[in-house]
């Protein structure tokens, strides 16, 4: 899949001139079906837009690095590389002083969540019991944005 490959219509792209009102999530997660579910969720907060979606870690770095968002929602086991190599290369990279990671994970071993938020995750939530937890973080976030 090439980057951006699932923006369905109505989604903005990196470089696609966006609504700066709006608060910016990027999805990096492997599988399609998630990616979908996870979109269609967010889809239904208010003041949030979509602005890319990837599935290996080449990918996310390139829109992270590269483009303007405000949170991403972050799997740790990627097609190629993994969650913890994008926050390491985030932390590196110097990353946004405003953005928020949401580490999203069927891997939520207590090590695996230690070693997110040491490596710079500001949220680690299980998938298979805190799926709702990432829309209520999101729409919280969006709604604090949308004050400033």
């Amino acid at each position: 899949m090439g980057i951006l490959a699932e923006i369905r219509p109505g989604r903005a792209a990196i470089g696609d001139l966006v609504d700066g009102s709006k608060f910016r999530v990027v999805i990096v997660e492997d599988s399609a079906i998630i990616r979908t579910r996870l979109a269609e969720t967010l889809s239904e907060i208010q003041n949030l837009t979509i602005v890319g979606e990837a599935d290996t870690e080449s990918e996310a770095l390139h829109l992270l690095i590269e483009g303007a968002w405000d949170a991403v929602v972050l799997d740790l086991q990627l097609k190629e590389g993994t969650g913890l190599g994008v926050l390491k290369k985030l932390r590196n990279q110097g990353r946004p002083s405003h953005t928020k990671v949401i580490v999203f994970t069927n891997y939520a071993f207590p090590q695996y969540r230690d070693r997110s938020l040491s490596s710079g995750a500001d949220y680690f939530f299980d998938k298979a019991r805190e799926f709702n937890r990432v829309k209520d973080v999101l729409a919280d976030l969006a709604s604090r944005d949308a004050t400033h």
